[in-house]
C-alpha cells in the first residue's frame, strides 16, 4: 500500500497561493472552503531583511482518521492507498467530521450543504496525474511523494 503525501520545499515557496487557487478550481468550489493552504509565519528579520516562512497544509490522510470513525452516516473511508475519501452522497453536512479532526480538514461547502476534504484529487490521480495543487505550483515548490520517497 502506497502513503501518499504532499511535501513543499519552502526556499523555493513564494506564498502565492497558487496551490490553493488551482485546488479550489479544479473541485469547483465557492468561496469559503479552503482544501489546501499556504500559511505565513514572520520570522525574525535578518541584518535588517525581513524573512517569511510558509508552510503547506492540506489533509493528512490519517492511518486512523477520527474524521471516519465520527461520521454518522460512515460517509468517510480509506482507500487501500491510504487516501480518505468522502462519500459525497452519504454525506448529510452535519459537520461532524470537522469537529473530531484535529486539524479542522474538513470543510464545509455552502454550495451543496455537505463536507468537503483534500484527497490528493484522485480524479486525477486515477489518471495518473498528480494532483492539482502540485501540477499547478508556480515555483515548483510542492511535490507528491509516496512514503517510501521522502
Amino acid at each position: 500500500m502506497n502513503k501518499y503525501m504532499i511535501v513543499l520545499n519552502t526556499r523555493r515557496c513564494i506564498g502565492c497561493h497558487g496551490c490553493e487557487v488551482h485546488c479550489k478550481d479544479n473541485k469547483k468550489l465557492p468561496f469559503g472552503p479552503i482544501l489546501c493552504e499556504i500559511d505565513h509565519k514572520p520570522l525574525k528579520s535578518i541584518k535588517g531583511v525581513p524573512k517569511t516562512e510558509f508552510t503547506f497544509r492540506s489533509c493528512y490522510q490519517c492511518d486512523d482518521p477520527y474524521c471516519a470513525h465520527i461520521c454518522p452516516t460512515n460517509a468517510l473511508s480509506k482507500r487501500e492507498d491510504g487516501i480518505v475519501m468522502l462519500d459525497v452522497e452519504a454525506c448529510i453536512g452535519c459537520m461532524a467530521c470537522a469537529g473530531a479532526c484535529p486539524w479542522g480538514i474538513p470543510q464545509f461547502n455552502p454550495a451543496t450543504n455537505k463536507m468537503v476534504k483534500c484527497d490528493y484529487c484522485v480524479d486525477r490521480l486515477d489518471q495518473g496525474l498528480k494532483p492539482a495543487c502540485v501540477t499547478k505550483c508556480t515555483t515548483h515548490a510542492l511535490k507528491f511523494v509516496t512514503l517510501q520517497e521522502k
